[in-house]
């Protein structure tokens, strides 16, 4: 079982004196998961899958090896396309991030673009070559110098060097594409605390010093799963995704706008992937979910929800702005313990001819280590 181009390569080389007479060549279907059905049909017979490259990076070896038994099969990887590329243009490896896109959509690039990174990405086929040119346009690094390998360590290895805006003509498949990253383009940065900017909002949006706290406080780590509780714009639980490629979250928001602004919101970071977004009012929906690590309260604070959280033992961090609130805070830190803190900002503002300090509401955090 093969992609039918390996099967072509198959019957066109030299190695078909070594395939015996009688084998069947089935080709491998798209989409990619209808061939681990008729692969499982094949059982008892002796079977060979083509894969290109190492299969376990971005490739098929992982998905064939969750359905099947280590004792079904055995793996005899090969050079990767990111290897391959990166000898091909002399580039560091371990300084290259390697992305699979060949089954993803372009926005998983966001939170990797900065000028001066280099990326290797796959790609699904040759059409997706003028599509990720095109994105990097659109989100202002069209400067970007694109090397689009095609057919690569292969009979038809070919290598074309463009900028993203002067990509034309025609790809073939497969493709991977290195990326020189240039332009103008607004960056995420690396440390907690994105700018505003970067979400869609209607103003429900913890801001971007206490939502730094805030993170800071909630302390993820890689392959935890946060609840958000009250998503507003689903800012925090976004910045617990970009903290990591492993985390997870769930975010929990009872108005249906709200909800879908942080779906465009995770869409347009490249990380809905990872979050689960529950339309409705806690603690009611909070029965069944995913089990959290920790948890985020940013709205519909009351003594229901402070308990059903705690039932949890898990991280805590419960935010307040209100005088009812602080009370509701004050009183559970006084009987289980934790940090509460008051988080006053103000920022400098026209005073007359001069300037002076605007205060924003203070906000009382609690949070509760487990």
């Amino acid at each position: 079982m093969a992609p039918q181009r390996h099967l072509d390569l198959v019957v066109n080389d030299a190695l078909t004196t070594s395939v015996p007479a009688g084998t069947d060549l089935i080709p491998w279907p798209v989409p990619f998961a209808d061939g681990i059905a008729i692969l499982a049909s094949l059982r008892g017979q002796k079977v060979v899958v083509l894969a290109s490259g190492d299969p376990f990076w971005f490739g098929a070896g992982s998905v064939i090896a969750r359905s099947f038994g280590p004792s079904e099969w055995t793996a005899l990887p090969g050079v990767s396309c990111f290897s391959l590329a990166a000898a091909r243009l002399g580039w560091a490896l371990e300084k290259t991030t390697c992305l699979g896109l060949h089954a993803a959509p372009m926005t998983r690039l966001r939170r990797h673009l900065a000028p001066g990174a280099q990326l290797i990405v796959t790609l699904r086929d040759g059409d997706a070559v003028s599509e990720l040119a095109g994105y990097l346009i659109a989100q202002g690094f069209g400067d970007s110098t694109l090397h689009v390998m095609e057919h690569l360590g292969g009979p038809q290895d070919r290598l074309t060097t463009c900028r993203a805006d002067a990509m034309a003509g025609s790809f073939e498949h497969p493709v991977c594409v290195a990326i020189n990253l240039s332009g103008k383009g607004t960056s995420l940065t690396v440390a907690t605390g994105q700018d505003d900017a970067i979400f869609q909002s209607d103003g429900q949006i913890t801001k971007r010093p206490v939502r730094a706290i805030t993170l800071s406080t909630l302390a993820p780590k890689p392959g935890e799963h946060l609840w958000d509780v009250g998503g507003g714009s689903g800012s925090i639980a976004l910045e617990w995704l970009l903290a990591h490629p492993t985390t997870t979250a769930t975010t929990i928001e009872p108005r249906a706008d709200r909800a879908s602004r942080i779906r465009k919101n995770a869409e347009q970071l490249g990380v809905e992937n990872r979050l689960t977004i529950v339309e409705g009012a806690a603690p009611n929906v909070l029965e069944g979910l995913q089990a959290a690590h920790a948890i985020f309260v940013g709205g519909g604070l009351s003594w229901e929800l402070l308990n059903a959280v705690l039932n949890a033992k898990v991280r805590l961090v419960v935010n307040a702005v209100t005088l009812e609130g602080e009370a509701l805070l004050a009183a559970a830190q006084a009987e289980h313990g934790g940090e509460l803190m008051r988080i006053a900002l103000s920022h400098a503002s026209p005073l007359g001819q001069k300037r002076g300090w605007t205060s924003a509401y203070p906000v009382v955090q609690w949070g509760l280590q487990r």
